[in-house]
Protein backbone atom coordinates (compact mmCIF):
# COMPACT_ATOMS: atom_id res chain seq x y z
CA UNK A 1 0.00 0.00 0.00
CA UNK A 2 1.36 3.24 -0.49
CA UNK A 3 2.04 5.83 1.18
CA UNK A 4 -1.44 8.35 1.90
CA UNK A 5 -0.72 11.66 0.26
CA UNK A 6 -2.97 14.52 -1.00
CA UNK A 7 -3.21 13.48 -4.24
CA UNK A 8 -3.51 10.06 -4.17
CA UNK A 9 -4.90 8.42 -0.86
CA UNK A 10 -6.31 4.35 -0.31
CA UNK A 11 -9.88 4.03 0.24
CA UNK A 12 -11.43 3.20 3.39
CA UNK A 13 -11.80 -0.35 2.04
CA UNK A 14 -7.93 -0.51 1.17
CA UNK A 15 -7.28 0.74 4.55
CA UNK A 16 -9.18 -2.38 6.22
CA UNK A 17 -7.68 -5.10 3.60
CA UNK A 18 -4.01 -3.63 4.54
CA UNK A 19 -5.48 -4.24 8.55
CA UNK A 20 -6.44 -7.64 7.16
CA UNK A 21 -2.91 -8.12 5.68
CA UNK A 22 -0.84 -6.93 8.76
CA UNK A 23 -2.94 -9.28 11.47
CA UNK A 24 -2.90 -12.30 9.52
CA UNK A 25 0.84 -11.89 8.90
CA UNK A 26 1.19 -11.61 12.68
CA UNK A 27 -0.58 -14.73 13.06
CA UNK A 28 1.62 -17.04 10.68
CA UNK A 29 4.99 -15.93 12.58
CA UNK A 30 3.12 -17.09 15.65
CA UNK A 31 2.76 -13.71 17.47
CA UNK A 32 -0.39 -13.38 18.27
CA UNK A 33 -2.24 -16.43 20.01
CA UNK A 34 -6.21 -16.13 20.25
CA UNK A 35 -7.12 -12.97 20.98
CA UNK A 36 -3.79 -11.36 21.88
CA UNK A 37 -2.92 -8.45 19.61
CA UNK A 38 -4.15 -5.44 18.47
CA UNK A 39 -3.86 -3.10 15.18
CA UNK A 40 -5.15 0.43 14.50
CA UNK A 41 -4.25 3.84 11.93
CA UNK A 42 -4.57 7.10 12.04
CA UNK A 43 -5.89 9.31 9.26
CA UNK A 44 -6.26 12.96 8.47
CA UNK A 45 -9.85 12.21 6.74
CA UNK A 46 -11.25 9.16 5.71
CA UNK A 47 -13.85 9.41 2.92
CA UNK A 48 -17.25 7.34 3.36
CA UNK A 49 -16.19 5.84 6.90
CA UNK A 50 -20.04 6.51 7.77
CA UNK A 51 -21.24 4.52 4.63
CA UNK A 52 -19.07 1.41 5.71
CA UNK A 53 -19.42 2.17 9.93
CA UNK A 54 -23.14 3.35 9.70
CA UNK A 55 -23.46 2.55 13.53
CA UNK A 56 -22.92 5.64 16.20
CA UNK A 57 -22.23 6.09 19.82
CA UNK A 58 -20.45 8.80 21.84
CA UNK A 59 -17.28 8.03 23.63
CA UNK A 60 -14.59 9.08 26.23
CA UNK A 61 -11.15 8.46 25.30
CA UNK A 62 -9.16 6.71 27.64
CA UNK A 63 -6.68 9.74 27.54
CA UNK A 64 -6.89 13.35 26.03
CA UNK A 65 -5.80 13.29 22.66
CA UNK A 66 -5.58 17.71 21.32
CA UNK A 67 -3.49 16.88 18.23
CA UNK A 68 -5.97 14.39 16.68
CA UNK A 69 -9.02 16.47 16.93
CA UNK A 70 -10.61 16.59 12.94
CA UNK A 71 -8.98 13.11 12.67
CA UNK A 72 -10.44 9.34 12.22
CA UNK A 73 -8.66 6.13 13.84
CA UNK A 74 -9.47 2.42 12.92
CA UNK A 75 -9.20 0.20 15.75
CA UNK A 76 -9.17 -3.43 15.87
CA UNK A 77 -12.14 -4.54 18.94
CA UNK A 78 -10.80 -6.43 22.12
CA UNK A 79 -10.81 -10.13 21.45
CA UNK A 80 -10.87 -9.96 18.14
CA UNK A 81 -8.59 -12.43 16.33
CA UNK A 82 -6.20 -10.74 14.05
CA UNK A 83 -6.44 -13.98 11.64
CA UNK A 84 -10.18 -13.12 11.66
CA UNK A 85 -10.21 -9.29 10.38
CA UNK A 86 -9.35 -9.94 6.25
CA UNK A 87 -12.45 -12.35 6.43
CA UNK A 88 -14.48 -9.59 7.31
CA UNK A 89 -13.15 -6.44 8.75
CA UNK A 90 -16.21 -4.30 9.69
CA UNK A 91 -16.96 -6.99 12.50
CA UNK A 92 -13.24 -6.44 13.74
CA UNK A 93 -12.71 -2.87 13.72
CA UNK A 94 -14.17 0.52 14.88
CA UNK A 95 -13.80 4.09 13.34
CA UNK A 96 -13.32 6.56 16.19
CA UNK A 97 -13.69 10.39 14.77
CA UNK A 98 -11.73 12.67 17.35
CA UNK A 99 -14.18 15.63 18.57
CA UNK A 100 -12.60 19.27 18.55
CA UNK A 101 -11.98 19.20 22.31
CA UNK A 102 -9.64 16.05 21.96
CA UNK A 103 -11.62 14.20 24.87
CA UNK A 104 -14.13 12.80 23.13
CA UNK A 105 -15.30 10.71 20.28
CA UNK A 106 -17.73 9.40 17.90
CA UNK A 107 -17.09 5.86 17.57
CA UNK A 108 -18.79 4.18 14.58
CA UNK A 109 -19.36 0.66 13.67
CA UNK A 110 -20.66 -2.13 11.49
CA UNK A 111 -24.01 -3.85 11.85
CA UNK A 112 -21.66 -7.10 11.54
CA UNK A 113 -19.35 -5.55 15.15
CA UNK A 114 -18.53 -8.74 17.20
CA UNK A 115 -16.83 -6.52 19.88
CA UNK A 116 -17.93 -5.06 23.00
CA UNK A 117 -15.28 -2.22 22.98
CA UNK A 118 -11.89 -1.19 21.99
CA UNK A 119 -8.73 -3.26 22.56
CA UNK A 120 -7.53 -2.93 25.90
CA UNK A 121 -4.34 -1.25 24.71
CA UNK A 122 -6.53 1.86 23.41
CA UNK A 123 -4.41 4.13 25.76
CA UNK A 124 -0.64 2.96 24.18
CA UNK A 125 -2.30 2.99 20.59
CA UNK A 126 -3.59 6.32 20.70
CA UNK A 127 -0.64 8.10 22.91
CA UNK A 128 1.74 6.76 20.44
CA UNK A 129 -0.56 8.21 17.34
CA UNK A 130 -0.98 11.66 19.47
CA UNK A 131 2.38 12.22 20.41
CA UNK A 132 3.52 11.40 16.80
CA UNK A 133 0.93 13.73 14.70
CA UNK A 134 1.42 16.14 17.03
CA UNK A 135 5.18 16.25 16.49
CA UNK A 136 5.27 15.63 12.71
CA UNK A 137 1.96 16.30 11.53
CA UNK A 138 1.49 12.93 9.58
CA UNK A 139 -1.47 12.16 7.55
CA UNK A 140 -1.24 8.44 8.24
CA UNK A 141 -0.05 6.81 11.09
CA UNK A 142 -0.12 2.83 11.98
CA UNK A 143 0.75 0.79 15.23
CA UNK A 144 0.71 -2.70 15.43
CA UNK A 145 0.94 -4.45 18.87
CA UNK A 146 2.34 -8.19 18.80
CA UNK A 147 3.63 -11.06 21.11
CA UNK A 148 6.37 -12.33 19.13
CA UNK A 149 7.16 -16.06 21.07
CA UNK A 150 11.52 -15.31 21.15
CA UNK A 151 11.65 -11.97 21.29
CA UNK A 152 9.09 -12.01 24.65
CA UNK A 153 11.46 -15.11 25.30
CA UNK A 154 14.21 -13.49 25.58
CA UNK A 155 13.00 -10.18 27.27
CA UNK A 156 12.33 -12.99 30.16
CA UNK A 157 15.89 -13.52 30.47
CA UNK A 158 17.83 -10.44 32.37
CA UNK A 159 21.03 -10.66 30.44
CA UNK A 160 18.84 -9.49 27.46
CA UNK A 161 16.57 -7.20 28.80
CA UNK A 162 18.42 -3.33 27.64
CA UNK A 163 19.17 -1.87 24.61
CA UNK A 164 22.59 -2.85 23.98
CA UNK A 165 21.96 -6.39 25.07
CA UNK A 166 19.00 -6.60 23.31
CA UNK A 167 20.13 -5.29 20.15
CA UNK A 168 23.75 -6.72 19.88
CA UNK A 169 22.04 -10.23 19.69
CA UNK A 170 18.90 -9.54 17.47
CA UNK A 171 21.20 -7.68 14.56
CA UNK A 172 23.84 -9.89 14.02
CA UNK A 173 22.04 -12.58 12.41
CA UNK A 174 21.07 -11.53 9.12
CA UNK A 175 22.57 -8.86 6.94
CA UNK A 176 19.47 -7.61 6.30
CA UNK A 177 18.45 -6.96 9.94
CA UNK A 178 20.55 -3.65 10.33
CA UNK A 179 19.37 -2.14 6.75
CA UNK A 180 15.65 -3.28 8.15
CA UNK A 181 15.87 -2.14 11.50
CA UNK A 182 18.65 0.45 11.47
CA UNK A 183 17.46 2.33 14.56
CA UNK A 184 17.04 -1.26 16.16
CA UNK A 185 14.61 -2.07 19.20
CA UNK A 186 13.71 0.00 22.11
CA UNK A 187 13.44 -2.29 25.30
CA UNK A 188 11.12 -1.81 28.57
CA UNK A 189 10.79 -3.15 31.51
CA UNK A 190 7.88 -5.34 32.71
CA UNK A 191 4.76 -2.88 33.69
CA UNK A 192 1.39 -3.52 33.82
CA UNK A 193 -0.27 -4.38 30.37
CA UNK A 194 -2.39 -1.25 29.77
CA UNK A 195 -1.87 0.87 32.31
CA UNK A 196 -0.75 4.54 32.59
CA UNK A 197 3.14 3.42 33.11
CA UNK A 198 3.34 1.70 30.47
CA UNK A 199 1.69 3.84 28.21
CA UNK A 200 4.10 6.86 29.05
CA UNK A 201 7.08 4.55 29.03
CA UNK A 202 6.15 3.26 25.71
CA UNK A 203 5.25 6.98 23.77
CA UNK A 204 8.80 8.06 25.23
CA UNK A 205 10.55 5.14 23.66
CA UNK A 206 9.09 5.72 20.03
CA UNK A 207 9.92 8.44 19.26
CA UNK A 208 13.48 7.48 19.28
CA UNK A 209 12.45 3.82 17.74
CA UNK A 210 10.16 1.98 15.48
CA UNK A 211 9.60 -0.88 17.54
CA UNK A 212 9.87 -1.02 20.95
CA UNK A 213 9.84 -4.81 23.17
CA UNK A 214 8.03 -4.63 26.30
CA UNK A 215 9.40 -6.63 28.63
CA UNK A 216 7.48 -10.52 29.33
CA UNK A 217 4.75 -9.37 27.20
CA UNK A 218 5.51 -8.04 23.62
CA UNK A 219 6.31 -5.67 20.97
CA UNK A 220 4.13 -2.14 19.72
CA UNK A 221 5.90 -1.08 16.30
CA UNK A 222 4.98 1.78 14.22
CA UNK A 223 4.86 3.29 10.66
CA UNK A 224 3.87 6.66 8.15
CA UNK A 225 3.77 3.73 5.34
CA UNK A 226 1.36 1.28 6.32
CA UNK A 227 0.49 -1.69 8.59
CA UNK A 228 2.45 -3.97 6.96
CA UNK A 229 5.33 -2.19 7.39
CA UNK A 230 4.86 -2.20 11.10
CA UNK A 231 4.26 -5.95 11.04
CA UNK A 232 7.93 -5.87 8.97
CA UNK A 233 9.69 -4.87 11.71
CA UNK A 234 7.87 -7.12 13.98
CA UNK A 235 8.85 -9.78 11.62
CA UNK A 236 12.71 -8.71 11.46
CA UNK A 237 13.15 -8.28 14.98
CA UNK A 238 11.63 -11.81 15.80
CA UNK A 239 13.44 -13.40 13.22
CA UNK A 240 16.62 -12.01 14.89
CA UNK A 241 15.70 -13.12 18.46
CA UNK A 242 15.11 -16.57 16.90
CA UNK A 243 17.86 -17.11 15.01
CA UNK A 244 19.75 -16.35 18.88
CA UNK A 245 17.25 -18.76 20.67
CA UNK A 246 18.87 -21.20 18.24
CA UNK A 247 21.73 -20.06 19.28
CA UNK A 248 21.46 -20.31 22.87
CA UNK A 249 20.29 -24.07 22.56
CA UNK A 250 23.00 -25.12 20.29
CA UNK A 251 25.47 -24.05 23.19
CA UNK A 252 26.30 -20.38 21.87
CA UNK A 253 28.55 -21.93 19.07
CA UNK A 254 27.70 -19.80 16.23
CA UNK A 255 29.45 -16.82 15.56
CA UNK A 256 27.02 -14.39 13.64
CA UNK A 257 28.37 -11.41 11.43
CA UNK A 258 31.23 -9.86 12.88
CA UNK A 259 30.66 -6.15 13.60
CA UNK A 260 32.87 -5.14 10.98
CA UNK A 261 30.56 -7.11 9.12
CA UNK A 262 27.82 -5.50 10.04
CA UNK A 263 29.25 -2.28 9.32
CA UNK A 264 30.46 -3.04 5.99
CA UNK A 265 26.70 -3.92 5.00
CA UNK A 266 25.48 -0.71 6.67
CA UNK A 267 27.97 1.30 4.19
CA UNK A 268 27.13 -0.74 1.00
CA UNK A 269 23.50 0.75 1.55
CA UNK A 270 23.87 4.17 3.39
CA UNK A 271 23.09 3.23 6.55
CA UNK A 272 23.55 5.49 10.01
CA UNK A 273 22.72 3.40 12.85
CA UNK A 274 23.29 3.42 16.77
CA UNK A 275 24.19 0.03 16.63
CA UNK A 276 27.37 -0.01 14.61
CA UNK A 277 30.54 -0.28 16.60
Amino acid sequence: MSTPTMTTRPTIEEYLANMGAGGARICEIDASEAGAGNISICVDELPRVREVFPISERIQLPLPAHNLAGRTLLVTGSGRRLRQISEDPVAAIGAVIVDADGVHAEMLTSPRRAFEKLTSEFNSHLGVHDDQVGRRNLPFHAVVHAQPPHLTHLSHIPAYRSDRAMNTAILRWEPESIVALSQGIGVLEFMVPGSPQLMDANVARLREFEIVLWSKHGTMSRSDVSVTRAVDRVEYAETGAKYEYMNVLAGGKGEGLLPEEIRAVADAFGIQSPWLS
